[in-house]
């Protein structure tokens, strides 16, 4: 991998981290609120759920939304709501909100609030528990992971 890659291999794992506070991989399968979860990932799940007084059709480890999903379905961007397709609509999102190349060069700090309105789990977005000093922390951590 080279280091731009990991780089983004490590943000998209921030990212999962912001939004669902853990590092496991089961977050690819929760719906919204974090209690239930989906195996059929032939598609966005499309299920809304109510929780802390909102409801939301957000799934997977980036809480992506269904009308997210099926626009970059209809534009042949994922065919899925697999892993890898999950991982490549988020990282779809990083280019599209002019974030992707500040994260290549890990440089999170310049990335961070271009993203906040797409994820409002990281620093400084209206739902963070997650200061920019903690994600800075977090981040290396995943790079210092992916280089072994």
């Amino acid at each position: 991998m080279t280091p731009e890659e990991t780089n983004v291999a490590a943000f998209l794992k921030l990212i999962r981290f912001a939004e669902h506070r853990t590092d496991s991989d089961e977050v690819y399968f929760l719906l919204y609120g974090g209690r239930q979860t989906f195996t059929d990932t032939s598609q966005h799940p499309n299920r809304a759920i109510t929780a802390w007084g909102h409801t939301s059709t957000a799934a997977g480890a980036y809480q992506i939304l269904y009308p997210t999903w099926k626009e970059a379905k209809d534009k042949g961007v994922v065919s899925d709501f697999s892993k890898a397709s999950q991982d490549k609509l988020a990282r779809a999102k990083l280019q599209s909100r002019g974030a992707l190349s500040a994260i290549q060069k890990g440089d999170i700090e310049r990335a961070i609030p271009f993203l906040r309105s797409e994820w409002t789990s990281l620093p400084g977005a209206k739902q963070s528990k997650m200061t920019m000093a903690q994600a800075r922390v977090f981040f290396d951590q995943y790079v210092a992971a992916l280089n072994q």
